[in-house]
């Protein structure tokens, strides 16, 4: 890169960014030390608003140039997870049992670059808004954003995003038209009856011979009651019951995802597990109680934000270098709210292989540092070409 070029000149600072926010992470609702660092950086790039307290703890920036009209958003997440972090960095997490293991410390540092890039050149013609959402991993902190009526205080014509991908290969970004992460629903399941002395089962029943009922039963919903070419997981997640070792306990618990892209899958998986644990249930003599919970929709990217994320995505790494056919990801993502309310683009940038435990979500996850100055130069090259200057669009 060449020594004036003012994206490899902000690299470093950037990167010191992200390692700050990555010593001190906070869950979600709770990133009240990195909203301030957030909005602190906002208006110290002169940027013409910065609102705080959206959504709870988000941050939204507001930055304007020349006489248009239109505005797109730029969005990054603010939480971390409750991971004990392993990674033995000088910079590891200072909060013990919190940790950025998902790269929301470098999503938001990159998107502050961003940030301060475009306000210090406002080579652009509208309105963009820089979102800095909280609670993504599990509380939908996009979602309360949209019922405070994000979308009405901060009209945008589309939504863009990014997330580091292990696994993708360096230097490579992907975001295709449809379905790009899943669908996820949660549920618990209870089995309850009467517990007894494991010396005398008789004199009871045993919600652990039916929990392990339903658990080989409950996979029927995926190999025999959808086509095998529509994507759905069912996964056990946890299974609870017991403390003594000669009681069979009167009581267990257990706990689930469903993953999918057709919304139809929703009731199908409901109706379904309601139905396998009542009848494990009524055979064991046992009850069966089902909380099924309806969570994030599928992110489905729009064909037009997705084609103008493309294009900026070939300016920035090269068209050779830019997947837009592959297959999508059964993770979910709550960005998805917004695109679905708004129109948008979820975009994959490439960090490379990863091994066991270095994958996202995992304790000894460390962010490519890499891939800093190519999602600077993406965003810049966003919103340069979807909301060109005067200039630029006469010279076109």
């Amino acid at each position: 890169m060449l020594h004036n070029d003012p994206i490899a000149a902000l690299t470093p600072e950037v990167i010191e960014w992200r390692h700050h926010i990555h010593a001190n992470p906070e869950l979600g609702f709770n990133e009240h030390e990195t909203a301030r660092f957030v909005t602190e950086k906002l208006r110290a790039f002169g940027f013409d608003e910065v609102h705080e307290g959206i959504g709870g703890t988000g941050v939204v920036g507001v930055l304007r140039s020349g006489t248009g009209a239109r505005a797109i958003g730029l969005r990054s997440e603010l939480d971390a997870l409750p991971v004990v972090e392993k990674t033995g960095l000088p910079y590891a997490s200072r909060n013990p049992g919190v940790m950025h293991a998902c790269g929301h410390d470098g999503h938001t540092a990159m998107l502050l670059g961003a940030a301060r890039l475009l306000s210090q050149s406002r080579a652009f013609d509208g309105t963009v808004c820089f979102v800095f959402q909280p609670a993504e991993e599990n509380e939908g902190g996009s979602m309360r954003m949209i019922g405070e009526g994000f979308f009405k205080r901060f009209p945008v014509e589309a939504m863009y995003a990014v997330h580091n991908w292990p696994g993708l290969r360096l230097g490579t970004i992907a975001a295709r038209v449809g379905p790009q992460m899943a669908a996820v629903d949660t549920f618990e399941l209870t089995f309850e009856g009467l517990g007894a002395h494991a010396a005398m089962p008789q004199l009871g029943d045993d919600p652990i011979l039916a929990a392990g009922a339903f658990v080989q039963a409950v996979q029927r919903i995926v190999s025999r009651s959808v086509d095998p070419q529509s994507a759905l997981v069912v996964s056990l997640t946890q299974i609870h019951g017991g403390n003594v070792g000669n009681i069979v306990p009167g009581k267990v618990c257990l706990q689930g995802t469903c993953r999918f892209f057709e919304l139809g899958h929703s009731d199908h998986c409901e109706r379904l597990i309601g139905e396998i644990a009542r009848g494990i249930a009524a055979a064991h003599s046992l009850n069966a109680a089902l909380d099924y919970k309806k969570g994030y929709p599928p992110l489905i990217n729009t064909a037009a934000a997705t084609a103008r994320a493309v294009e900026a995505a070939a300016a920035t790494v090269g068209r050779e270098n830019v997947s837009t056919e592959f297959s999508p990801s059964l993770g979910c993502e709550d960005f998805a709210f917004m695109v679905r309310e708004a129109s948008g683009c979820y975009a994959w940038i490439g960090v490379g292989d990863v091994g066991p435990g270095e994958g996202l979500h995992g304790d000894r996850y460390v962010f490519n540092d890499e891939i800093v100055p190519t999602v600077l130069r993406y965003y810049v090259n966003l919103v340069e070409q979807t909301l060109p200057g005067k200039d630029i669009e006469a010279a076109g």
